[in-house]
């Protein structure tokens, strides 16, 4: 069986178009089998723009560069640079089909978003340090790949880049709050909605 968090996915491809709004802008993203939400943007995904949106404008952050890790299709990291457009964005994904789809959406939302095939930041090395990381992470692929997450972003992040994170309790928030706390020395909870937690945690 296929995941989204495969390389590689070899099930039969079925794309679909699903349509989106958020702060008062509408979107329309490609989905496709074997990659995460290809129905809709999900609750938690959605939950995590509105906070970072909220967060980043009331920071007074005019630019710099950000990451959407584990990107999916595309709809964090394209949201958020179609809001920000001083910042240098980019996006990676383990799944080849899903970072096709996010360059594919890129362009179809007007937006310039440099997504890459990754496994988490593998392929990004040194060679862009980040100001902002936002990520709903691959639960599904287990704790061990979940903190990795956290581990390699801290590792490309500038001194005060803020990473953010959602996750419901029942998928593991209480221990990414105890993880976060131990990498950065801080972390708080910006929104909670219908089981879902906004973390924020700043390199110090």
């Amino acid at each position: 069986m296929a995941h989204y968090f495969d390389s590689s996915p070899d099930t039969a491809q079925d794309r679909r178009m699903i349509d989106y709004r958020i702060d008062g802008t509408n979107f329309s993203f490609i989905t496709d089998s074997s990659v995460f939400s290809r129905k809709e943007v999900d609750f938690g995904s959605n939950l995590l723009i509105e906070e970072v949106i909220r967060d980043v404008r009331e920071s007074g952050r005019a630019g710099g560069t950000f990451l959407d890790l584990g990107c999916g299709a595309g709809v964090v990291g394209i949201v958020f640079k179609y809001k920000f457009m001083k910042f240098d964005c980019y996006g990676v994904d383990v799944n080849e089909r899903a970072v096709s789809l996010a360059n594919e959406n890129a362009k179809k939302n007007g937006v310039d978003v440099k997504f890459v095939k990754s496994d988490v930041l593998e392929e990004i090395k040194n060679s862009v340090q980040f100001d902002i990381v936002a990520t709903n992470p691959p639960v599904r692929a287990g704790k061990t790949t979940v903190f990795r997450f956290y581990e390699e972003a801290y590792d490309h992040m500038n001194k005060g880049a803020a990473l953010y994170v959602v996750l419901q309790r029942k998928q593991g928030a209480p221990s990414t709050e105890k993880k976060l706390k131990e990498l950065f020395g801080n972390c708080e909870t910006l929104g909670i909605d219908a089981g879902y937690r906004v973390m924020k945690a700043v390199r110090e």
